[in-house]
């Protein structure tokens, strides 16, 4: 795999994905080392002067009045780490331990920090030789994601533990095993290695890709649903999404049609109903949103993932150190939030989708899709998964960003739970998929009782690839199954979904 070059201004999601879930090699752009040499230089004078400065010759939070003597800075520096090294819980999956420790080192890429730049060289070395700090679920609350991060520190300077070559040890002998040495902390460099949010934001990356794949397997698998259903897809025409141009709508209308080419319902005069029920109807609008929350995110999360969130922040044009808020991500939170809202919307509408096509009423097709009639259970009993999946994401799409909390008395007097508003679109991402197969399950099946003459590209893509793996309900059987397998080798698969972005992408 190509390697991935970092020069603090210019990560994609698609490089935090390469790193994190395909282990791509890390390489430092050239200008990157001299540029942390000269800020460096910054630092050291500033400690040779012994001017007071936040987080280097003073104490941190409620202490920062306190003069920090001056050797007793390096020491500091450690004790920041062994100090705030407190997270709880599971450990994180490896993957985004790997995105947190990539957006770190391009954060400190981009210049900035100050710290020493063997530092940086080693939390490469331990991304390429993947030496994975191990970093507990719980212990952000967004005011940077020092309490987490500083399970990093512990593994830098030879300490804690990490997960390497599938076995945790203690982190000196983790980094031997990899060929790799501690590091001895200079002053500034412990607080370098807990600063920032990234976290937040190689998670927040994390969960944008996959979020961006999912709406494509909704626009998918709804798609597949307006074929069982013989939709009606004159709510998708251009001109009236043109009469109120809500945020997005157009977008998700045009995947739309464009998955549906090749089959009748371009035409709107083969649906089966004049009106169908809004789950159908609007689904554009609902899709939309869900594009326009993500543009949203992409916007907040950008400068996270190529900024710099550390306080103090060293200016090496002018020999200057400075106090920073560039550490505080309410709009990240806020974002994550609203991301998290609008899955919740997607869900819902994929849940009642189903439940239309279980009702011969709207349908025209057997009743809860079985072909033997009324004494066979047919898709009924899945109708209750899919409610459960919908109440879990939910539950999951509370607001995390108004949560009151606080940090350290006085000073530290808000935060953002950023890093908590990653972590649960996690699971919510986990659980829409699994949702998203349940409606293909039943869609497939509906497919196959319409019998239309021809089916769009993209239903005729998805129903074949289904068909390969679950066969159709005859007699009642276990269903959870079919969709487990659905949700794992079809949505899941990457093959399946470089084919239908290629689809929909003709549509942008």
């Amino acid at each position: 795999m190509t390697g991935v070059v970092v020069d603090g201004r210019s990560l994609s999601y698609d490089d935090v994905v390469a790193v994190a879930r395909h282990g791509a090699h890390v390489v430092l752009a050239e200008e990157v080392l001299p540029r942390l040499r000269r800020e460096r230089a910054v630092v050291d004078d500033v400690v040779d002067r012994q001017v007071p400065t936040y987080g280097l010759t003073t104490g941190l939070g409620t202490r920062s009045s306190y003069a920090l003597p001056r050797d007793e800075l390096a020491l500091f520096s450690v004790r920041t780490v062994r100090g705030r090294a407190n997270a709880v819980g599971d450990p994180l999956p490896i993957p985004v331990v790997r995105a947190a420790v990539l957006a770190r080192v391009n954060g400190i890429a981009g210049g900035g920090s100050g710290v020493r730049p063997e530092i940086l060289r080693l939390l490469v070395a331990m991304l390429n030789a993947r030496v994975h700090p191990v970093i507990p679920e719980v212990g952000s609350i967004g005011a940077s994601d020092l309490v987490q991060m500083a399970h990093v520190g512990l593994v830098v300077i030879g300490e804690g533990s990490a997960e390497f070559a599938g076995e945790v040890l203690d982190g000196r002998t983790a980094l031997r095993r990899a060929g790799l040495a501690p590091a001895e902390l200079g002053p500034k460099d412990g607080h370098v290695l807990c600063g920032a949010s990234p976290l937040a934001a190689g998670q927040g990356a994390l969960a944008l890709h996959e979020t961006a794949t999912l709406l494509t397997l909704a626009q998918a698998v709804t798609a597949l649903t307006y074929e069982g259903f013989r939709a009606n897809t004159s709510p998708l025409d251009t001109r009236v999404l043109g009469l109120r141009p809500a945020p997005g709508q157009s977008r998700a209308a045009g995947e739309l049609l464009a998955l549906l080419v090749g089959g009748e319902l371009g035409d709107s005069r083969n649906a089966r109903r004049l009106q169908d029920p809004i789950s159908l109807r609007c689904a554009a609008q609902v899709h939309g949103a869900l594009h326009a929350a993500l543009d949203f995110a992409d916007a907040a999360l950008g400068p996270e993932l190529n900024g710099l969130g550390d306080n103090p922040v060293v200016l090496a044009d002018t020999g200057e150190i400075l106090s920073s808020g560039n550490f505080h991500t309410p709009a990240l939170a806020l974002a994550l939030d609203t991301l998290a809202l609008a899955l919740t919307q997607t869900a819902s509408l994929s849940a009642e989708r189903m439940r239309r096509l279980l009702d011969p009423a709207v349908t025209g097709l057997p009743a809860n899709l079985s072909p033997y009639g009324p004494e066979h259970s047919g898709f009924a009993p899945l109708a209750k998964t899919a409610q459960a999946l919908v109440a879990e994401i939910r539950m999951l799409s509370a607001a995390v960003s108004t949560d009151p909390r606080h940090g350290a008395q006085a000073v530290e007097d808000d935060s953002t739970n950023a890093s908590l508003g990653a972590r649960r679109l996690t699971t919510i991402l986990t659980r829409l998929r699994q949702l998203l197969a349940v409606e293909a399950v039943v869609a497939a099946q509906a497919v196959d009782l319409a019998a239309p003459p021809s089916l769009g590209r993209g239903p005729d893509f998805l129903h074949r690839a289904i068909r390969k793996a679950v066969p159709p309900l005859d007699d009642d059987r276990p269903c959870g199954v079919d969709v487990e397998v659905v949700s794992r080798d079809i949505l899941g698969s990457d093959d399946v979904r470089s084919a239908l972005r290629a689809m929909v992408g003709e549509a942008s």
